[in-house]
């Protein structure tokens, strides 16, 4: 399947019961949105103004919305909007989505050391993109044969026979996951660079019709 607007492959993934989708964001909006971040960052009263961490569980360094003007200025709902008809098509060919309400969507800053406990979101559809990366974000001081430092984990249920009922994603700048709201997560920590974990995340509602979904 493809994202009309700018020819990327959809990946419909089902982990366990639930599909989740991936997809690229482009890389000239990745940059643009990194951009945003940098200048928000250097503006301490803007910062607080923005500033969403008594909303959220994480135990990051930052956490602020996305002002409404910018969202519309990159068309950001458009965006994600485009990105979940697809993934609807896939899953329900003959439903429509007449409304897709982006509630909220926000910025992580996350480095060495800290992580996101397990929670859930609100609204009906929720997903992460990838800004920044470490590049030695694997280089851990701990030995293990499960890779784990900064991933996000998607859980759900238990395991089971054809399914361990979680899913870990090895973040990539330009990877988009979309998921069901109600999909409980985790991120990580990770140690051993000072560079900076990036993330976008988003909240949705959606119309009467596909809450039913």
């Amino acid at each position: 399947m493809e994202l009309k607007k700018d020819k990327k492959r959809i990946e419909v993934i089902k982990p366990f019961g639930p599909s989740i989708i991936k997809f690229q964001m482009p890389e000239e909006l990745v940059n643009e949105i990194n951009l945003y971040v940098d200048k928000i960052i250097l503006d301490n009263s803007k910062i607080e103004k923005l500033d969403h961490s008594k909303s959220l569980a994480g135990q990051v360094t930052q956490e602020f919305i996305l002002e409404i003007e910018f969202m519309k200025k990159i068309k950001w709902a458009e965006f994600l909007m485009d990105a979940f008809t697809q993934w609807l098509k896939y899953e329900y060919p003959k439903r429509n989505v007449k409304n897709f309400n982006l509630v909220r969507s926000w910025v992580v800053r996350q480095f060495k050391n800290e992580y996101n406990p397990v929670h859930w979101h609100g609204g009906q559809i929720s997903g992460v993109g990838y800004l920044k990366v470490p590049n030695d974000i694997n280089k851990s001081n701990k030995k293990s044969h499960v890779q784990t430092d900064g991933k996000l984990v998607l859980i759900d249920g238990y395991r089971s026979l054809f399914s361990s009922g979680i899913f870990p994603i090895e973040p990539k700048v330009g990877d988009f996951y979309m998921f069901p709201n109600h999909l409980m997560h985790t991120v990580y920590p990770f140690f051993g660079t000072d560079e900076e974990r990036r993330s976008i995340s988003f909240n949705a509602d959606l119309d009467p019709e596909a809450k039913s979904l």
